[in-house]
């Protein structure tokens, strides 16, 4: 038994700041939370009495495989599978030091890499966050995902071109290839990309047909399907095809979010990485001209399905910003409308509900998995608090404790 006294607890579902209450942990799990007994000799005891207490944070959009500000056309060409693992293990634990111990993790080049790290952090051989991997991208040959800029002669391996599928019957097949390969998630790219050659973010790539068929088959294996969509015929095609969430939505009107709030689609909106696109000298110029023609319409939209009550959920593009900066997206979301909690809960109740864990992770209740962060003062009031936690648990596991005394 661990009991982890608080100086206040942050309720995130109701945005209460609680004084003096305790959490026990036993083994994973929290078994109570209330007021702090400081008689109480029970077990170990962690004084976090100068902190606020907060569920471990979720990010719903991550690339924990990929490196941040390299860029290649033939870079997945020139790493192995193994390669890529070993150099995901540094930025698995930065994002879990960050306080993030669930990701839903988005994509890579390169087939299962993500599932295999999964694996790894889950059996303990790697420090990392809860991860929710996708396996491969789903997305038409030389679509947003798709290796392209290579000369047309060149054949690239299957672990390259994994998820690349035409046609609603290839798309149902290649979406059981990859529940079989050990994905949490599925992941379709319905329309072009800011970082893929030769992509219009805003023209659909996937169709209607092909969307539903990814939809129904992650059903039966009961996951969800996340959707990368930038222009609003792709978004609003695989809003109607049953989709959990639109990543990105930089170009949505205001049907396509009304059908959102309708259905209770999640918007995933990476407002901060706008900013670390347009910096990074790596880029070709057209990365740059599409993020100067997308990120402007991103905030806007982001703003708009705030006010009509679109459900938002925490994602921040790591590795297009560094991994580990991932609470740096909170002060953003804040400057463009967000509340504090509304924040907050993009990044635990709200997250949990998209990921399909409710039960599980998200908030600090009796039954929860133990994953917990710290910081000091108070978030509600100061949002750039959730950017340096000065202790993390996950699973009932300190993983990192500045400034705290465990006894």
């Amino acid at each position: 038994m661990v009991e982890i006294r608080c100086g206040h607890l942050l309720d995130v579902r109701n945005g209460a700041w609680l004084p003096l209450r305790s959490i026990r942990v036993e083994g994973d799990r929290i078994v109570s939370v209330g007021p702090t007994d400081s008689t109480s000799t029970e077990g170990d005891i962690v004084d976090l009495q100068h902190a606020t207490v907060l569920p471990g944070l979720i990010d719903c959009h991550t690339h924990l495989i990929d490196d941040f500000g390299q860029y290649s056309i033939a870079g997945p060409l020139l790493t192995s599978g193994a390669q890529l693992a070993f150099r995901a293990i540094p930025h698995a634990r930065a994002t879990l030091l960050a306080g993030f111990t669930t990701v839903r993790d988005v994509g890579t080049y390169r087939a299962f890499v993500d599932v295999a790290l999964r694996d790894a952090i889950d059996a303990g051989i790697v420090l990392g966050p809860r991860m929710v991997p996708v396996g491969a991208y789903v997305t038409v040959t030389g679509g947003a995902g798709a290796l392209t800029g290579l000369a047309p002669d060149v054949a690239l391996p299957l672990e390259l071109r994994f998820g690349e599928a035409n046609g609603p019957d290839a798309v149902r097949q290649r979406v059981r290839a990859i529940v079989r390969g050990g994905a949490g998630c599925i992941k379709v790219m319905a329309t072009g990309a800011v970082l893929t050659p030769g992509s219009r973010p805003g023209a659909a790539e996937m169709t209607y047909d092909e969307l539903r068929a990814a939809v129904e088959e992650a059903g039966r294996a009961g996951l969800k399907v996340a959707c990368h969509a930038h222009g609003t015929k792709g978004a609003l095609d695989a809003v109607r095809a049953g989709v959990a969430s639109i990543e990105h939505g930089s170009l949505l009107d205001d049907e396509t979010l009304t059908e959102m709030k309708a259905r209770g689609t999640f918007l995933v909106a990476d407002l901060y990485d706008n900013e670390a696109i347009l910096q990074a000298t790596e880029h070709p110029a057209e990365f740059r001209e599409k993020e100067l023609a997308v990120a402007d319409s991103q905030v806007q939209v982001f703003r708009r399905a705030l006010a009509l009550g679109v459900r938002l959920a925490y994602g921040t593009d790591a590795a297009v910003i560094p991994h580990g900066h991932n609470g740096r997206q909170f002060a953003t979301y804040v400057s463009h409308g967000m509340s504090p909690r509304q924040a907050i809960q993009s990044a635990t109740v709200e997250a949990a509900e998209l990921l399909g864990w409710p039960d599980r992770v998200g908030c600090l209740e009796p039954g929860r998995i133990a994953d917990l962060i710290a910081v000091e003062g108070n978030p509600l009031e100061t949002i750039a608090t959730l950017e340096r936690p000065i202790f993390v648990m996950k699973g009932g596991q300190t993983v990192s404790a500045t400034r705290v005394s465990l006894r």
